[in-house]
């Protein structure tokens, strides 16, 4: 029986993106044992994952850091898997599965470390990230079926009922339309502005007379009050009242989320919930748009962008063009798009993978 080890240790929204390949894998490997190897971050985004039978973390910017740490992690590694795939490009992963001594490592031949794989696939940056991981399989000689691509993220026991407690301390109801918001991001130049956000609450309350709820972990709570003041507190904040257990759950509550190119994106695909993605620095072009066909990307086309593959700490430039020209206008058009057309199918490409997109 094979055992197989899948590796990503990358950002939240790379772990959900990573969710197809696993399911690819149970399809292709009905007999083996997976096992997944991610960050205590991304943790909570694959408990309860049907496709996975092990989770184990590497901390590698606490006990897993530095040369030890990698060694250490290795350690605990060694013996236990006959094959190792890695959607995750870094040299320190490849150089922690050769530690490891797993027998046939699979990577992508445009990986750091890509001479220390045995086999290589290329990861092709005209497709999107979900299609570039499942690309691996064919290095095991495997292929994705036409169905593949679907993100999954689960529900923890016990978290839809802590969910339903919270919102009902907050007086959010479950009729009527709500909309969720996120406007965080780790990195300032890919958030939209405060101003834009909050003219759009105000706009859709006005319009659709719906309940809106803002998300946000602990270090978004400053964005999130700005919000709050400048639309005259009409939504509903969650900024540190939840962890990525009850994430999920909470988006099952929203009728609509519009949000930043962010981690909780690719949560609210997985739960199947329609998207208007803001894109500031990034571009839909690096492959990590909605992997869906009900979704918005709303975007400024500007030569400077993407100026980097994440976005970054300040403009390049200075001026933040990527983020002051959206005008709360163009998000609201995405919005209104998907709550009142009915005719998105006609949009969609044949997969049912491809967003619509508002380029200014």
């Amino acid at each position: 029986m094979e055992k197989i080890l899948v590796v990503q240790t990358s950002f939240l929204g790379d772990a959900v993106l990573t969710t197809p390949l696993l399911s690819e894998i149970r399809r292709l490997f009905p007999q083996a044992r997976t096992a997944v190897l991610c960050t205590p971050q991304a943790r909570h985004l694959f408990e309860g994952n049907p496709d996975i039978d092990e989770l184990l973390t590497d901390d590698k910017k606490g006990a897993g850091r530095g040369p030890l740490g990698v060694w250490r992690a290795a350690r605990d590694l060694r013996g236990r898997f006959t094959i190792a795939i890695s959607p995750h490009k870094s040299l320190r992963t490849a150089l922690l599965l050769v530690l490891a001594g797993i027998p046939l490592r699979v990577g992508f031949r445009q990986s750091a470390g890509w001479f220390l794989y045995h086999r290589r696939a290329d990861r092709d940056p005209a497709r999107h990230d979900v299609e570039r991981n499942l690309s691996l399989l064919e290095a095991l000689g495997g292929r994705a079926n036409g169905a593949a691509g679907r993100l999954r993220v689960e529900s923890a026991a016990g978290a839809a009922e802590s969910v339903e407690r919270l919102f009902r301390s907050l007086g959010v109801r479950r009729d009527g339309l709500i909309v969720g918001v996120n406007p965080g991001s780790v990195w300032p130049t890919k958030r939209w502005t405060v101003e834009g956000y909050a003219e759009v609450l105000v706009r859709l309350r006005e319009k659709y007379r719906c309940q809106i709820v803002i998300f946000g972990g602990p270090d978004d709570e400053r964005i999130v009050a700005k919000i709050q003041e400048l639309s005259g507190n009409i939504g509903v904040s969650l900024a540190g009242k939840m962890d990525l257990q009850q994430l999920a759950c909470a988006l099952d509550w929203c009728d609509l989320f519009i949000t930043n190119d962010s981690g909780p994106m690719h949560v609210a695909v997985a739960r199947g919930v329609p998207v208007v993605a803001i894109f500031c620095a990034t571009t839909p072009s690096l492959g990590f748009y909605p992997y869906t066909s009900r979704a918005v990307v709303v975007e400024k086309a500007l030569p400077c962008r993407p100026c980097s593959s994440h976005g970054g700490r300040r403009c390049p430039l200075g001026t933040e063009d990527c983020m002051r020209l959206i005008q709360a206008e163009d998000v609201l058009r995405g919005a209104e798009r998907l709550l009142e057309e009915e005719g998105r199918a006609s949009v969609a490409s044949p997969d049912g993978r491809l967003p619509q997109f508002i380029t200014l």
